[in-house]
């Protein structure tokens, strides 16, 4: 990918675009959101931008990336990339504003109808989940069970790593210690390879859980502001469940 995007020809884009995903997989946070800024809207940079801006808590500029990288590619005339990026925007107002998310997810749906797009349709369903983390009468388990059992038949591993980000949200969010214990260790054990490893540390953020061992991701702002970020997103859905809101 290197050579292709040092060779600047037409793929040279796709590749940059894909050497910015490969530092994100490890957590080089800091070398993808600075690869993202070279994109340019043949390399898809508000995607990449948003991609990074979610993991580090910051759900105002990742849905801020995301709705314009919906609306490029709407301008562009390039309906799965709008799609795409509307689904990632309902997914990570999810986590912010349920009352938002829902309308975001309906027009996700929307955007989706007719078009080829798996592991873009089970973001939107995890988003559906994240809105109702919470909520006592969303019968969240059996709708977890179900897309879990739809990802594995379509062999989509990162989706099943953010339904299980989802869940470690809502686990979080009703203090259900035991469960939010199980999630980590699969999420551990599905991230074995190194891959996505920072979701683990991601779901102890979330409930202001210690690390057992220091992170190996490299967060934007550093790992105190990161973890911050994401606790107070949980602290802010437990307030909201109390007022009923």
């Amino acid at each position: 990918m290197q050579l292709v995007a040092d060779g600047g020809g037409r793929l040279a884009p796709a590749a940059r675009r894909g050497l910015a995903h490969l530092a994100r997989l490890v957590g080089d946070f800091p070398t993808a959101l600075d690869s993202a800024r070279t994109l340019g809207w043949e390399g898809r940079h508000h995607r990449v931008e948003g991609d990074v801006w979610w993991l580090q808590g910051d759900m105002d500029r990742a849905a801020a990336a995301y709705e314009a990288d919906r609306n490029e590619a709407e301008q562009h005339g390039v309906t799965c990339e709008r799609a795409h990026g509307q689904a990632h925007r309902a997914f990570v107002l999810a986590f912010t504003d349920p009352a938002l998310a829902g309308d975001e997810i309906d027009l996700a749906q929307q955007l989706l109808a007719g078009l080829d797009l798996r592991a873009t349709v089970f973001i939107t369903r995890i988003a559906a989940l994240l809105r109702d983390a919470g909520r006592d009468d969303a019968d969240i388990h059996d709708r977890a069970q179900v897309l879990r059992a739809d990802i594995r038949t379509a062999g989509l591993t990162y989706a099943e790593l953010a339904l299980d980000l989802a869940l470690a949200f809502r686990h979080a969010v009703r203090a259900a210690h035991d469960d939010l214990t199980d999630t980590i260790a699969r999420l551990r054990e599905n991230t074995r390879s190194g891959d996505y490893a920072y979701y683990s540390d991601i779901a102890h953020f979330m409930a202001a859980l210690p690390l057992e061992s220091a992170s190996a991701a490299r967060w934007t702002d550093g790992e105190p502001a990161t973890r911050q970020r994401w606790h107070a997103l949980v602290t802010t859905r437990q307030a909201g469940v109390r007022t009923g809101r």
